[in-house]
C-alpha cells in the first residue's frame, strides 16, 4: 500500500473543509443559531371570490397555517377581502358557518381587511359587514396586496 495521499484527493477534501470551516463561522449562520423563531412569519391571504365554500375553506386553512406556524404568537397575519367575496361577509346574509370560521381566526389575531374601494361600490359600510374587519389601509385592495407583498408577506390565495 503506497504511503502517500493523491494529489486531486488531498487539494479536494482541503477545498471541502475551507468550505465546511466557512460556513461554521459564518456570521449569519451564528445568528440563526442565537435567534431562532424571534421573528413572526408574514404571510398575505386574499379572497374575492363570492363562493361561501372557498371562503370558508380559506378560514380553514388560515387556522391550520397558524397551528402549523406554533401559534398566534409565531404569525403575522393578514387577510385581505374585496370584490365579490365582500357580499359573503354582510351581517343580514352571511352563513353562519363563515362567520364562526371567521370569528376564530379573528380571535387568535389575524387582521381582516375589507377592501374600502368594494364597500363604496357595493354599497356597504363597514357597519353593515360582520364583527372583526377594518377598512384596507390603501383604500385599493390590489395596491394594499402589492404593498404587503413588498413588506415580505407570502401571498397565499385559496
Amino acid at each position: 500500500m503506497p504511503n502517500f495521499i493523491p494529489k486531486p484527493f488531498l487539494m479536494l477534501s482541503t477545498l471541502v473543509f475551507a468550505c465546511v470551516y466557512g460556513l461554521i463561522l459564518s456570521p449569519g449562520l451564528v445568528l440563526a443559531d442565537k435567534t431562532p423563531n424571534q421573528d413572526k412569519v408574514k404571510v398575505l391571504y386574499h379572497l374575492d371570490s363570492n363562493d361561501p365554500a372557498l371562503a370558508k375553506y380559506a378560514m380553514a386553512l388560515i387556522n391550520k397555517h397558524i397551528e402549523a406556524e406554533g401559534g398566534p404568537d409565531k404569525i403575522d397575519l393578514v387577510l385581505v377581502v374585496h370584490g365579490p367575496a365582500l357580499k359573503l361577509f354582510e351581517s343580514d346574509t352571511v352563513d353562519q358557518e363563515l362567520k364562526d370560521k371567521l370569528k376564530v381566526v379573528i380571535d387568535k389575531g389575524i387582521k381582516a381587511e375589507m377592501c374600502q374601494v368594494s364597500m363604496k361600490l357595493y354599497g356597504t359600510p363597514l357597519e353593515k359587514l360582520v364583527a372583526g374587519f377594518t377598512p384596507t389601509e390603501h383604500p385599493v385592495a390590489v395596491k394594499r396586496i402589492a404593498d404587503l407583498q413588498r413588506a415580505g408577506y407570502v401571498y397565499i390565495k385559496p
